[in-house]
């Protein structure tokens, strides 16, 4: 990693990036040094990889999700708030930086194996920028050479999101095929793995949008893209050398992959890494655990009653679920919740010392209050400080796109459940249901996520790929692919509080955490316990922070301000400023 980042800044001197389409490279003297050696070519490829997102892009990608509440409504969902002149994500540089390297990557002073690894490389990040393109606009300009400043196709219109899809397969194909490292220790390069890992993904994605999306009458191609996704996956599962870890047991194994400052690299396949030397590092647990500096996300009670029960069978099933005080609720879990978020004996190191850590209510809304980015000792809170590497693809996740895959084919037999599901849920310290699919949809998921699926065993898919995944940014690409959008108005609920003036114990030792109050703050308060008020109106207007039963119930937070999902909302507008420059982009429906 120290030594991909050294030759990144090397590199930013001898080539500039644009940002539009119509501007030229940057020619220098050393062009001919660069393409005439592999160790040119080396250099330029580690440009690539400013293509990938961020650590700080990754913990806090699921900002926007239907379970998590945050201190404020999104402006994309708020009627009015959002349109053509807020949108962002017309860039092009990287995309420039690409082509133009594919262009010269002709040498033949350098060896035909040699520079077609390199443009493999090169393909592989072109589909990377190309489908987070996709995902955000749908039809855009699929280009392929580098384009000078007097090319008409500079203004030329967008090309339809088969045409561009069908080209980032064959990039992908050609990655998949041509990217000669097979190992990567650090787990901050691109192999051949790591590129059938992304091909799953980008492969499974097309395939359900294409056959929830029936409007762009793309349903027809759609299992040619789920049986693309399935074989990436499988290629991964069989020839990856990758594995769930169980490092530490049921207790610790999840949340290890989240907190270790070198990747895991058993299961974590390309990661973010931290550099120390370089002063390198993430601001995750500054963004998670500040009351002003983040979004003070937290996870809704909706979604946290999804989590299983440690037998394999549904916490909606327990006789009280919907009355359940927290401390209880928390009990006899899948344990990925206990590492996910605050709960039970969880502690924090101030000092050196460990000290109780409960929900602490001036940062989360809901009680859910999450951990699985944040390291233990608050020493990290303030600043850019991190240490822990930040995950990008994980074999989990290949796993899940290989049963969802399969089932959304109507190919998944007992094996594979056993394999993917089975495997996850037994890393998870679950004991019941590993080796066959369910034969009984869970009617809480029908009843508050996906009524028109049918199929038990991919209802259990999408629950296990939302627990497992939770937070790691790939939620809202789920909801637009599903075309599930309407779980973006579900409501911010917290956990259940049984009265007001009750001080409640979260974490169960002894000491009291938090009460409920209405109007005045009791006179009699209690020392270390955090007050709040649910009153219907506050000074200055509406509380955001109530019951759902006046006195008692749910926590809910910001039900004052409407959330609304509209058909256009599974694409972005095109940027005003870009329409401008080029009319011929069209606008996007709705927009």
């Amino acid at each position: 990693m120290k030594k991909q980042l050294i030759w990144l800044v090397l590199f930013s001197v001898i080539f500039t990036a644009c940002e539009k389409l119509d501007q030229a490279p940057v020619d220098t003297a050393t062009k001919d040094a660069v393409f005439n050696s592999e160790r040119g070519l080396e250099l330029y490829a580690n440009s690539f990889y400013n293509v990938l997102p961020s650590a700080n892009d990754i913990h806090r990608g699921d900002a926007m999700a239907d379970y998590a509440a945050r201190t404020q409504v999104p402006d994309f969902l708020r009627q009015g708030a959002f349109g053509p002149r807020q949108s962002s994500g017309w860039g092009w540089s990287e995309l420039r930086n690409i082509n133009y390297f594919i262009a010269n990557n002709n040498s033949t002073n350098v060896s035909p194996e040699v520079r077609k690894h390199y443009t493999a490389l090169a393909r592989f990040f072109r589909a990377w920028f190309y489908f987070d393109k996709v995902k955000r606009f749908g039809d855009v300009p699929w280009i392929s050479k580098p384009i000078d400043v007097d090319d008409p196709a500079l203004f030329n219109g967008r090309d339809p999101r088969a045409v561009v899809m069908d080209s980032v397969l064959a990039d992908l194909n050609f990655a998949c095929e041509n990217i000669s490292t097979t190992r990567d220790d650090t787990r901050s390069r691109i192999t051949r793995q790591v590129a059938y890992a992304f091909k799953s993904r980008v492969a499974l994605y097309e395939g359900t949008f294409r056959k929830y999306h029936t409007q762009h009458g793309l349903g027809g191609t759609a299992d040619q893209w789920l049986q693309e996704a399935a074989a990436a996956a499988e290629k991964v599962m069989n020839e990856g050398g990758f594995s769930l870890s169980t490092a530490g047991g049921p207790e610790q194994a999840y949340r290890q992959l989240f907190t270790s400052p070198a990747p895991v690299g058993s299961e974590v396949m390309l990661a973010a890494v931290v550099d120390p030397a370089l002063n390198v590092y993430n601001d995750a647990n500054w963004w998670w655990t500040s009351a002003t500096y983040g979004s003070r996300v937290s996870l809704i009670r909706t979604f946290v009653n999804t989590y299983l029960n440690e037998d394999g069978t549904p916490f909606t099933s327990k006789p009280g679920y919907e009355t359940m005080v927290f401390a209880q609720e928390m009990k006899g879990r899948d344990k990925r919740l206990q590492q996910t978020i605050r709960s039970g004996d969880y502690k924090r190191i101030n000092g050196g010392a460990q000290v109780p850590a409960p929900p602490v209510f001036s940062y989360t809304y809901t009680g859910y209050q999450p951990i699985k980015w944040t390291l233990d000792d608050m020493y990290y809170d303030g600043g850019s400080r991190n240490i822990n590497s930040i995950s990008i693809i994980r074999y989990a996740e290949v796993l899940l796109n290989y049963a969802e895959a399969k089932a959304e084919l109507g190919t998944f037999t007992d094996q594979d459940w056993a394999k993917t599901i089975g495997a996850l849920r037994q890393r998870a310290g679950i004991t019941g249901g590993l080796s066959t699919k369910p034969t009984e949809a869970d009617p809480y998921l029908k009843a508050h996520y996906f009524p028109e699926i049918t199929d038990p065993a991919l209802l259990e898919v999408r629950r296990e790929r939302g627990i497992e995944l939770v937070l790691e940014g790939l939620r809202f690409d789920d909801i637009v692919r599903w075309r599930k959008g309407e779980l973006m108005e579900m409501e911010w609920n917290g956990f259940y509080v049984p009265a007001l003036n009750q001080p409640l114990d979260l974490n169960e030792d002894g000491a009291m955490d938090v009460v409920f109050y209405q109007q005045a703050m009791p006179s009699d308060r209690l020392p270390g316990v955090t007050y709040v008020n649910v009153s219907e109106t506050i000074s200055g207007g509406v509380n955001p922070q109530r019951l759902s039963e006046g006195t008692r119930g749910e926590l809910t937070w910001l039900n004052n301000i409407p959330r609304d999902w509209e058909e256009k909302h599974y694409l972005y507008p095109i940027p005003e400023s870009d329409r401008l420059m080029n009319p011929a982009l069209g606008q996007n429906p709705g927009w």
